[in-house]
């Protein structure tokens, strides 16, 4: 019988990630692991583990992802709880055979590669739950998207270096 193994995360959706992590880091302690960009749910997550479990604050990149329009609705705060499981597919068979009402019938490829499904809210007394499922492709996906965000981030400071000092130059001239 499929089973879950452990509370992986609670997502926190945040209108801003940099003020939202000076208090999760700064003010609480936790340490950031890294950052992620999750282009097709276009959101930023941050990782801050805690135990065996990890906080993730969520922003969106775009005003028209899922995580902008529940920032829009009902504000920053708690998104959804996350289960790791043994066997994702025998859990939603499971669950469709109980009648829960399931968002995702079947996985998809979350962050970092592992397989995801979400439960609606109407079947978990008002509660997003995900279920999540590690794959031996993670670890490479999650070190590719995070290469990808970091080249990013340096090729857009570059830029903002380089248009700084054509300005101070032109400012002297």
């Amino acid at each position: 019988m499929p089973k879950i193994k452990r509370i992986n995360h609670i997502a926190i959706v945040v209108e801003d990630i940099d003020t939202a992590l000076n208090f999760w880091s700064k003010t609480l302690g936790l340490e950031l692991s890294h950052l992620e960009e999750v282009e097709d749910q276009k959101s930023l997550v941050a990782f801050l583990p805690t135990g065996e479990s990890e906080v993730e604050l969520v922003t969106p990149t775009s005003d028209d992802s899922g995580i902008a329009r529940f920032l829009s609705k009902r504000g920053p705060g708690i998104h959804h709880i996350c289960f790791e499981v043994d066997d994702i597919e025998a859990i939603l068979e499971q669950l469709a055979e109980q009648d829960v009402r399931l968002i995702n019938e079947t996985p998809i490829i979350g962050t970092g590669g592992k397989k995801i499904a979400f439960i609606h809210p109407e079947s978990t007394h008002g509660v997003l739950i995900e279920l999540y499922e590690l794959t031996p492709q993670e670890p490479e996906i999650r070190l590719r998207r995070t290469r990808a965000l970091a080249n990013r981030v340096l090729a857009e400071g570059y830029s903002k270096a380089t248009a700084a000092r054509s300005f101070l130059r032109d400012f002297r001239n």
